[in-house]
């Protein structure tokens, strides 16, 4: 069961800091005053990971999980493999590494 939130701590801050924290907690993509507030005084720190390479890493994926079902049904049912389609499937493999690749680096920067 999920803890109910019934504690008040009141924060006075001026109208500059105000701002500032509202700046921050939009640029997070955070709607919640309470939630970003609450995040940073237990966590010390947001992360907005907003990779672009993190979608087209999803995308990818489904498409060669698609493609490889395909493949699969292909070969169950007529017993033959495409030199071609397995050319594509590892391509697509390969940009799916090095996607991989960029984002463990962008995340190292962190």
């Amino acid at each position: 069961m999920k803890e109910k939130r019934d504690e008040i701590i009141i924060l006075r801050t001026t109208k500059t800091e105000k701002n500032r924290i509202y700046e921050k907690m939009l640029g997070m993509g955070i709607r919640s005053l309470s939630a970003y507030i609450r995040k940073m005084a237990l966590d010390g720190y947001c992360l907005n990971l907003d990779l672009p390479q993190l979608r087209r890493m999803a995308y990818l994926l489904q498409m060669c999980s698609n493609n490889l079902n395909q493949y699969a049904k292909a070969a169950n049912e007529n017993g033959r493999v495409y030199a071609a389609d397995i050319e594509d499937l590892r391509q697509r493999l390969d940009e799916l590494i090095d996607i991989g690749r960029q984002i463990l680096s962008r995340l190292a920067e962190l």
